[in-house]
């Protein structure tokens, strides 16, 4: 992929901070304890991408090739010193916010699953987790995608075989949250196959975040003013 340096005033208009996404585990990949929001994370040596600095991506969905887990940050990343297609590297790296991504990257598998439903004869019990999540549905449904899955490959049917193999992969629960939603969502493009496929995605993957992080803030706003309620009553 094509790298673009960046000066060190930061992005190419200058205005030395860029929005980008991070995922993050327990812990960074250092050891070091991830940093509460707002609080300015530095890496105190020159930046070289896939080396060395505090990495990100512009798109959620090309974050999500590299999360080591499935909390989804928000972050502002300052001193930016190389770009990538599909990451960044920076010196100073903000979390601005961040949500759990457990549910919301399996609903995104399931989504990018069911967009691709129409290039295979996809079975009813499939088709009915796919829109459900429902685990009563799972295990058989997972069965069903992978065994047609494998009978469209034998018969060259990349784009049915690529289509239910998004399905197998949204069934899935024995790897993490975010390599289920990134196999769906490669296994999609895939059957897809035209250039605005994996935009779209991001943009339906970026949505799933804000609805989470909306609802998360709400709930904040609720506990608030239950507290509130609480001493005015106590």
């Amino acid at each position: 992929m094509m790298e673009q340096n960046v000066s060190p005033s930061g992005t190419q208009n200058g205005s030395g901070e860029l929005l980008a996404w991070h995922f993050v585990d327990e812990a960074l990949r250092d050891g070091r304890p991830v940093p509460a929001d707002g609080e300015k994370l530095a890496h105190g040596a020159a930046p070289s991408l896939c080396v060395s600095g505090l990495h990100a991506s512009e798109r959620i969905l090309d974050a999500l090739k590299y999360a080591p887990g499935n909390t989804i940050c928000r972050v502002e990343c300052e001193d930016l010193a190389t770009r990538q297609d599909d990451k960044l590297v920076c010196a100073t790296r903000t979390v601005l916010w961040r949500v759990d991504g457990e549910d919301l990257l399996r609903e995104f598998a399931r989504k990018v699953a069911l967009d691709v439903a129409d290039l295979w004869d996809i079975p009813p019990g499939v088709r009915k987790f796919l829109e459900t999540g429902n685990e009563n549905f799972r295990v058989a449904a997972r069965a069903e995608a992978r065994d047609l899955s494998r009978a469209y490959a034998r018969d060259d049917n990349v784009p049915a075989a690529a289509a239910a193999e998004a399905a197998r992969a949204a069934a899935a629960r024995t790897h993490a949250a975010r390599a289920t939603g990134l196999a769906a969502a490669w296994a999609a493009n895939r059957a897809r196959g035209d250039a605005e496929t994996w935009a779209r995605y991001n943009a339906i993957l970026e949505a799933l975040v804000e609805t989470a992080r909306t609802a998360e803030d709400s709930d904040d706003e609720w506990g608030d003013f239950a507290d509130e309620l609480e001493m005015d009553m106590g």
